[in-house]
């Protein structure tokens, strides 16, 4: 083991929380990386975790050297793609999450050209919709659509996507299309569950009057891809982001209604750590997602 494979092996657990993780993130076994943490320990002559069976925790003088070898990577990163050069820095494994439906839909098919570009890098996309924890989980970038606000990551924000009202075509021919706001509240609609706003919907006029919508729903769901089936289905009018449904849009499956009222907008962000250096494989990711959707 040599000494940048230790400091790295001590950072992976201090920021998975666990050995096991920590080797998932390296591709290391638990058993390689507790002996490293312990060649580490040896070598320094202090105990930089405390373990138990059923849990590790960072001692004292472990979250010192945590907070002194971080910058100590980073530099030492920097240092390799300044020496190796810009295009042959994208290399290695490069960890995403993306929201299910977008990551889908709109990032998966987009993979086999960022291979093409980049033939040194490896990519593994996770797919969820809840907020994760991109240290503990050993995630390199995080894409999500909506608001940020955690002070301690870097978010780019890489464009924004209006949410529109739509219903199928069978829906319209049976219960109309609404024209207004008050004619909307008597419709039935699907929610979509991750918005906080659940049956009060902001719309805004042609005029430009800023009004709610209390709308009226039996069916709510967590996923935009999954309100859309139900709308395809016929159960009502849905708020969906346009970029879920322009296909079905252009297709003639789904109806956009009240395309003169406006609601509001998701920005699409790149999430990554805050920190001083940014790896080039990651760069040059937020660079292709800017390329092909902004």
């Amino acid at each position: 083991m040599d000494t940048i494979t230790g400091i790295k092996t001590i950072i992976a657990v201090v920021e998975t929380g666990s050995f096991t993780a920590a080797g998932d993130r390296l591709g290391l076994s638990k058993a390689l990386v507790s002996k490293y943490v312990g060649v580490v320990e040896q070598e320094l002559g202090v105990r930089l975790f405390n373990r138990s069976t059923r849990k590790i925790s960072i001692t004292e003088a472990g979250q010192s050297y945590y907070a002194s070898m971080v910058p100590v990577i980073e530099s030492y990163n920097e240092m390799l793609d300044n020496l190796s050069g810009q295009g042959a820095a994208v290399n290695g494994k490069l960890r995403v999450s993306a929201p299910v439906s977008f990551g889908e839909t709109n990032l998966a098919p987009l993979l086999p050209e960022l291979m093409n570009r980049f033939p040194n890098l490896s990519i593994e996309l996770v797919l969820s919709d809840k907020t994760i924890d991109l240290l503990e989980e050993g995630v390199d970038l995080a894409i999500r659509i909506g608001s940020v606000s955690d002070s301690n990551l870097i978010a780019r924000q890489i464009t924004s996507y209006p949410l529109i009202l739509c219903a199928s075509t069978d829906y319209i021919e049976h219960a109309g299309a609404p024209s207004n706001v008050a004619d909307l509240e008597r419709h039935a609609t699907i929610i979509d569950s991750n918005f906080k706003i659940g049956k009060h919907w902001p719309i805004v006029s042609p005029a430009g009057e800023a009004l709610t919508a209390t709308v009226s729903s039996r069916i709510a769901v967590n996923n935009p891809r999954a309100v859309k089936e139900v709308v395809l289905a016929g159960g009502g009018i849905g708020l969906i982001p346009e970029i879920v449904v322009k296909d079905d849009i252009a297709a003639g499956k789904l109806v956009q209604v009240m395309a003169e009222y406006k609601t509001f907008e998701f920005g699409l962000f790149a999430i990554y750590p805050h920190r001083k250096f940014v790896a080039q494989k990651v760069k040059s990711f937020v660079d292709f997602l800017f390329e092909k959707f902004s």
